[in-house]
């Protein structure tokens, strides 16, 4: 069976490190906000929290129904069977970590970009976007569907390489804890800012992708590496607007409604063009 007796110590460990870095960045948002709006306060910060920590944890429920064993399983499963490319060509121990990491990297920047370019895909990932905030819980707004597709996603990657365990257990720490990270709502010094993003996405960074001007969604996919929308010349420093004037969420969803669990369930089963047709 695939990834036997895999499934409780990489739970138990992720989940340590998810509420330890969690907790941080929330308590570091307060301290250090980056932007101050309505809806990182008050009533419709506590909506939208409730929303989005309710999202991963229906999400982690259905993943752990349909992909109980996860990427680590995947990676567990391809290495009792002797399969992947990096073992086949020798490539194990520190060496074949840091590529398989650095690969699956660029699987989920692909993945993201897919996300945005191909509209059932979209209709999907549109959930995410449709936060009218952005803070350290919009990081962990992903459609369960969308959590479902993108485990199978990576664990195929995982077997074709041949990933090797740790590697692919520290790989899905970095990603989750990127993925807060770069979507806080932490205000980090200009010049810290400029050094960090020459190796990984900051929240500065991230939070271009999440403007309702399309020609900014449609940049900085990244959610750890920066090198990739570097390479694919898909960066953007800044916004137009800049980070106090830029617009956050997808037009044609207020605030309130991007708040409410029910309809963020139900985004794509619904149909609205206007708010789903990309740029190509």
């Amino acid at each position: 069976m695939m990834g036997e007796g895999a499934g409780f110590p990489e739970a138990w460990i992720r989940g340590a490190v998810f509420l330890a870095v969690f907790g941080s960045l929330a308590v570091l948002e307060l301290w250090s906000p980056r932007l101050e709006r309505d809806e990182l306060r008050g009533a419709l910060k506590t909506r939208r929290w409730f929303t989005n920590i309710s999202m991963v944890v229906l999400s982690s429920l259905v993943l752990r129904i349909i992909f109980p064993a996860a990427a680590v399983g995947a990676a567990l499963w391809a290495e009792s069977r002797g399969w992947g490319v990096l073992r086949l060509a020798g490539l194990d121990g520190i060496v074949g970590g840091v590529i398989a990491f650095i690969m699956l990297d660029f699987a989920v920047w692909l993945e993201h970009v897919a996300s945005h370019k191909i509209p059932l895909l979209w209709r999907i990932h549109r959930m995410h976007h449709a936060d009218t905030g952005f803070d350290v819980t919009t990081g962990l707004r992903f459609h369960p569907l969308e959590i479902v597709l993108s485990m199978f996603w990576k664990a195929a990657i995982v077997v074709v390489l041949g990933a090797p365990v740790l590697a692919v257990l520290i790989f899905e720490i970095v990603l989750n804890a990127g993925s807060m990270f770069s979507h806080s709502n932490l205000s980090i010094d200009k010049r810290v800012d400029r050094w960090l993003r020459r190796v990984i996405v900051t929240p500065d960074m991230h939070r271009v992708h999440h403007s309702n001007d399309l020609t900014e969604t449609d940049s900085n996919y990244g959610f750890n590496l920066s090198l990739w929308d570097r390479l694919f010349r898909t960066y953007v420093s800044q916004p137009k607007k800049g980070h106090d004037g830029i617009a956050i969420g997808l037009s044609g969803y207020s605030a309130s409604e991007a708040a409410r669990l029910g309809q963020c369930l139900a985004l794509p089963f619904v149909s609205r063009p206007s708010a789903y047709v990309r740029r190509s």
